[in-house]
């Protein structure tokens, strides 16, 4: 019975890869590398998640294939195949954590899609390269950064965080500032949006059971 239900929803699953998307409209992606538990052909391979959000704010499962390590050649495959699908245009905007994979071949597929870097991914690299005992004053140093209502005030935050953590920190600093643009993107977005374009959660949440 169980191989039986596995031949049909792999069926399943080779239809939904061959759907036609000329019709398809995103304004927000958010892509994920997911790694399983569950046997796989390598320890070194995920699977690749795109979810979109189209006009309506409905979202979506675009994509979701086997790729190696996030590696860019594995997401230029899975966005040139959205694309030879009817996908001409991509999102205005793309949501994912550091992983340069994907940021590399979007640029290549999708040149006018803007980048915005995951902030939970971020403060989770920052805090690592600072001493416990600041982890917790640096984390509300970042919260207040983006989730500043406004851009000018998040700025000023950010300006707040690298003055003091930039003396005896720098790692921590440099961090942060190596993602400057991509991680304030979202801001240039309608606000009712915000809560969903600073982080890769549509994707996480979804995928928790899973994992």
């Amino acid at each position: 019975m169980i191989s039986s239900l596995k031949r049909s929803w792999l069926d399943d699953y080779h239809q939904w890869q061959k759907r036609d998307l000329s019709l398809k409209r995103y304004v927000y992606w958010w892509a994920d590398g997911i790694y399983l538990k569950a046997r796989m052909d390598s320890d070194k391979a995920c699977m690749l998640i795109i979810i979109g959000a189209d006009e309506t704010g409905k979202k979506e499962l675009i994509a979701l294939h086997e790729g190696y390590r996030e590696s860019k050649e594995s997401w230029r495959y899975v966005l040139n195949d959205l694309k030879s699908r009817g996908l001409n245009i991509g999102a205005n905007l793309a949501v994912g954590d550091g992983a340069l994979g994907f940021w590399g071949a979007l640029s290549e597929v999708y040149p006018t899609t803007k980048h915005q870097r995951c902030w939970v991914h971020k403060t989770a690299n920052i805090l690592e390269k600072l001493p416990k005992s600041l982890q917790a004053i640096a984390k509300q140093k970042i919260h207040d950064i983006y989730l500043a209502e406004s851009k000018l005030e998040a700025l000023a935050a950010y300006d707040d965080f690298m003055n003091y953590f930039k003396v005896k920190y720098p790692n921590a600093v440099n961090c942060l500032e190596k993602d400057k643009d991509e991680l304030f993107a979202f801001y240039d977005f309608p606000a009712e949006h915000w809560v969903h374009l600073r982080t890769t959660n549509p994707i996480e949440s979804t995928f928790a059971t899973v994992r």
